[in-house]
């Protein structure tokens, strides 16, 4: 193959580095820039009234040493993250098997499933959810038919956060649509050749259909931890904006926002924000780890 003259090389390169312009200057203007001020401003008291005051990192050492707020937010997203995150795969996992087996108008059933994925992070649906478990909610008035009485789930803090926990569970749209997909890749002869040898329908599953489903539930397990870890929303509507009842809603991101954006302490609120953009990075690099023990490629199922 000729190769390209210079000069025609570089106006090639002016020409993808002018179509890559906007891409490139939304990631330094609205991504970079602002990370990196942030972590400047974490190293700072700022109250958003008065210019940035370097204190070095006195704010780690307050969160770290002093925050009981900080600690309970914590574990309690961390409770969200390891409860909700393989609920929700595991239902999309199941619905997505029962609408692979070739039911008519399945285009129907797929949108019809996907749509509490694009209206459950609204603050409309979380509003909603509110009063369905209120204490005169629909909940409650399909237990009263059992002659069962039950308790104000939102203003309970035993129980509020299993009602996020639920309305995150319902989102599993987005994820059920992606196993549908992987579902569709898996090859028929599988399953056929495995009936011949008496497989049942249980040895099939975890045989053929997780391990050849593996890499999807690699993706979706990230992409569903990371939501996880920033679910603010539903805590935000349903704790009153206050992480009620009891700090039982005050979830980490939720906390960010009190700090900064309620007590004026911005500083104080980048820190904590980077503090969490480690830990997602850490959970992610954790995942990503151990990833070759149970994530397999090819048809021949070998680990990476």
């Amino acid at each position: 193959m000729r190769k390209l003259s210079r000069p025609l090389y570089g106006q090639q390169n002016k020409t993808a580095y002018l179509f890559l312009l906007p891409w490139l200057i939304g990631f330094f203007c609205l991504t970079l820039g602002p990370m990196i001020a942030s972590l400047y401003l974490s190293m700072t008291k700022f109250n958003l009234l008065s210019s940035p005051t370097w204190t070095g990192l006195s704010n780690y050492v307050q969160i770290f040493t002093e925050d009981d707020t900080f600690q309970r937010s914590l574990w309690l997203t961390f409770y969200y993250v390891f409860l909700s995150v393989p609920l929700r795969l595991a239902f999309a996992l199941l619905i997505a098997m029962a609408l692979n087996k070739g039911i008519r108008g399945l285009g129907i059933y797929r949108t019809v499933y996907y749509i509490p994925s694009l209206l459950g992070g609204s603050v409309a649906i979380a509003i909603v959810w509110r009063q369905i478990f209120d204490g005169s909610g629909l909940v409650n008035q399909f237990l009263g038919w059992f002659g069962i009485t039950g308790p104000s789930w939102i203003a309970h803090p035993d129980y509020v956060v299993y009602t996020i926990i639920t309305l995150s569970v319902w989102q599993f749209g987005s994820a059920m649509v992606i196993f549908l997909a992987g579902l569709k890749q898996i090859p028929a002869d599988l399953y056929e050749a495995s009936g011949v040898d008496g497989a049942g329908k249980i040895r099939q599953f975890f045989g053929i259909t997780l391990p050849m489903l593996s890499p999807v539930i690699f993706f979706n397990l990230i992409m569903s931890m990371i939501n996880s870890f920033q679910a603010f929303t539903p805590a935000y509507v349903i704790g009153d904006g206050r992480g009620g009842p009891l700090d039982a809603t005050m979830f980490y991101t939720l906390y960010l926002y009190l700090k900064g954006f309620s007590f004026f302490d911005m500083g104080y609120a980048s820190a904590l924000a980077w503090i969490m953009l480690v830990i997602i990075g850490v959970f992610t690099g954790i995942v990503f780890l151990t990833s070759k023990f149970w994530v397999f490629y090819g048809d021949n199922q070998e680990g990476r």
